[in-house]
């Protein structure tokens, strides 16, 4: 059985939608905790890499000491060829790693539910080749990256550009949480309320904007799957 390390920094921002495209495909999740276990393991004996989201600043060590740890691990399952999938914070750790930046970015947060619009280069892609052209997925940043010359962009927001990106063959970079479900939700709104314009409103559309990005969600999670099982 394809085993995939997840590394998870925080809680509340678990793998969700992605555990279970990857247990749904015959993949083994192998879940790492870097707040109670510190740095995560090598990628040896992994067939796949995922990165999740969490508060640390992916352009800093202060407040986030596996960090250096963490970039050493992407560059090693990228230059391997391994399918790489960074969320959020992940994406941002994953442009560090092969020679973008991440930055604070300069119109404030982006949170809640607002639109992206995937590019050209989107059509041809193993992930989102078949992904709705536009959907309303969960953001909760606000960071950003400066992607790395060698990116493909695939996806764009009004409020910041670099939503999702490829780098090779198969390492993704996805900005918005596209693996959230439910309970990922309302863990968000639980934990950052303040980060929220409307904490209560973001909550009560919840049902709604999940049910439409289902099928966007489920092809992208699980095409990401497929091509590791």
């Amino acid at each position: 059985m394809p085993r995939a390390l997840v590394v998870q920094h925080v809680e509340v921002d678990a793998p969700a939608l992605v555990a279970v495209a990857l247990e749904g495909a015959g993949v083994e999740v192998v879940v790492h905790r870097t707040d109670h276990h510190g740095d995560p393991p090598p990628i040896d004996g992994h067939d796949a890499l995922v990165v999740m989201g969490g508060p640390q600043s992916a352009a800093s060590d202060d407040g986030f000491p596996t960090r250096r740890a963490e970039l050493a691990l992407i560059a090693d399952a990228v230059g391997r060829g391994l399918p790489v999938l960074g969320v959020c914070l992940g994406a941002q750790l994953l442009a560090e790693a092969v020679g973008g930046t991440a930055v604070r970015g300069d119109r404030g947060l982006e949170v809640g539910w607002a639109e992206v619009t995937l590019t050209p280069a989107a059509a041809h892609d193993d992930l989102f080749a078949q992904a709705a052209p536009t959907f309303a997925p969960l953001h909760w940043h606000g960071d950003t990256v400066e992607l790395p010359p060698s990116a493909v962009l695939l996806a764009s927001s009004e409020l910041y550009p670099n939503q999702a990106f490829r780098v090779g063959a198969r390492a993704w970079g996805i900005q918005f949480h596209v693996e959230a479900d439910r309970p990922l939700v309302e863990s968000f709104v639980g934990e950052w309320p303040h980060q929220a314009e409307d904490p209560v409103a973001l909550l009560a559309e919840a049902d709604e904007r999940l049910a439409a990005l289902a099928p966007t969600a489920e092809s992208v999670l699980g095409r990401f799957a497929a091509s590791i099982a």
